[in-house]
């Protein structure tokens, strides 16, 4: 079985590479089972929306810390040898605690969001992640997050997520989030201002290709919560047909 640690530095090197790295989120067991398990899966990713959801939570770090972290064990479990990357929200009020307990149940890379904090307070607690991973001696995928474009005026949203950027780079975070629906030019931009294989993008409609987004430079793609709106819109296509009088999809594969 792989270490903890062996993970980590295998996380690493995937944002590092050349190739594109691309992680489909998970939201438990039988997620992570599915996804560990198609060819070309290299790590798995967790999304805060997409785990609290499933257990009756709004988005938001509504849902208890525990509950979160234990959710993210048995995802890590069912990984097996797979690097699991978890999106730990804001860190729940204790950022260095949160990051600790995540490495305690076997995660080697997390999401932390600014939510548009204080530049100041957002930096300490990408400080704080830092030095629980240290502590741990683990060598730990810290993805900061920016909620720039999604809360900041758009005008301004880029040269407020460039400031952001350097500073979460230079406090110690791995890579720097930046969630959004970014043109080529803005994403072309942050790749040229915090480096090659820093900067990580979501997928989401409309979304610039992969291809290009690897040719520009950027590190990963996720998925957050859209890869579990997709099986929830299969789920109601379902219902829909159904109650139509229609059944099951050709196509459907068992995977469970």
């Amino acid at each position: 079985m792989t270490s903890t640690a062996e993970k980590a530095t295998r996380l690493q090197e995937l944002h590092a590479a050349p190739e594109l790295l691309l992680v489909v989120n998970v939201w438990d067991a039988i997620t992570a089972k599915v996804v560990a398990e198609t060819p070309g899966t290299q790590a798995l990713a967790t999304p805060s929306h997409g785990i609290a959801a499933s257990r009756g939570y709004p988005d938001g770090e509504k849902i208890p810390r525990d509950e979160m972290i234990a959710e993210v064990a048995l995802i890590v479990r069912t990984a097996g040898d797979l690097p699991v990357t978890a999106d730990l929200e804001a860190g729940y009020g204790d950022p260095g605690g949160t990051i600790a307990r995540a490495i305690d149940v076997g995660a080697v890379g997390a999401n932390l969001e600014d939510q548009m904090k204080p530049l100041g307070d957002a930096v300490k607690a990408v400080e704080a992640a830092v030095a629980a991973a240290q502590k741990a001696g683990v060598d730990f995928v810290l993805n900061a997050r920016t909620d720039a474009f999604l809360k900041t005026d758009p005008e301004t949203a880029l040269e407020e997520a460039i400031t952001r950027g350097r500073a979460y780079l230079d406090a110690g975070a791995s890579n720097f989030f930046v969630p959004g629906k970014l043109d080529e030019a803005q994403v072309s931009r942050l790749v040229g201002e915090l480096g090659e294989r820093k900067v990580n993008l979501i997928g989401i409609p409309g979304s610039i290709p992969l291809k290009r987004a690897q040719e520009l430079g950027v590190s990963r793609v996720s998925y957050g919560p859209w890869s579990q709106n997709v099986a929830l819109t299969a789920l109601a296509k379902l219902a829909e047909d159904v109650y139509a009088g229609g059944g099951l999809p050709a196509d459907t594969r068992k995977l469970n």
